[in-house]
């Protein structure tokens, strides 16, 4: 075991839940401002508070990078692996408990939440303490990572018409009109 980089991933768990918490309100406190909407929820739809969980998960992997490159393998391929899992396991269990109990719960949205950064980072953990894996798995991982980058980008502005992309209290999809 690595402590050095598990102590990492862990410090990463309650940096990305409590910046997660913050930008689940920084766009209305920036006075919603279009720079902000890139990377905070806009609307209370399960594909903006997605962005609760990748963007603070990617700016830890940036911040962790430089400590723990010398100490790891295959650092791309675990942060797009734990930057695609978290989102899929929030969706994955968000809509199977709200469909057994028919409507959801903000106590087990946010416990949702969490075991979704513990599980990313705990996953993260066991493939940077793996041994290196071929370089065309970092390739695709990086290929990964710039598509799900761009669509956090991109549905921010322009959300598909569907249900994942809807404010589940207004009906509306993407940024709110005024």
């Amino acid at each position: 075991m690595n402590k050095k980089v598990l102590c990492y991933e862990i410090i990463g768990i309650f940096f990305i839940v409590i910046l997660g918490t913050l930008l689940h309100f920084l766009y209305e406190c920036s006075g919603e401002s279009q720079t902000v909407a890139l990377f905070a929820a806009v609307n209370e739809s399960v594909w903006e508070h997605l962005k609760l969980g990748f963007w603070p998960a990617f700016l830890y992997a940036i911040i962790e990078y430089p400590f723990i490159k010398d100490d790891t393998n295959n650092f791309l391929i675990a942060k797009t692996t734990s930057l695609y899992l978290i989102p899929i396991i929030i969706v994955v269990l968000f809509y199977t408990y709200t469909g057994i109990l028919g409507s959801n719960n903000l106590f087990i949205d946010i416990l949702i939440f969490i075991i979704a950064v513990v599980i990313g980072q705990l996953v993260s953990y066991s493939i940077l303490t793996s041994p290196q894996l071929p370089m065309i798995y970092s390739v695709i991982a990086l290929l990964a990572l710039l598509v799900i980058t761009a669509m956090f980008l991109l549905f921010t502005f322009s959300p598909p018409d569907l249900p994942l992309f809807m404010d589940t209290n207004t009906g509306e999809y993407g940024i709110p009109s005024s």
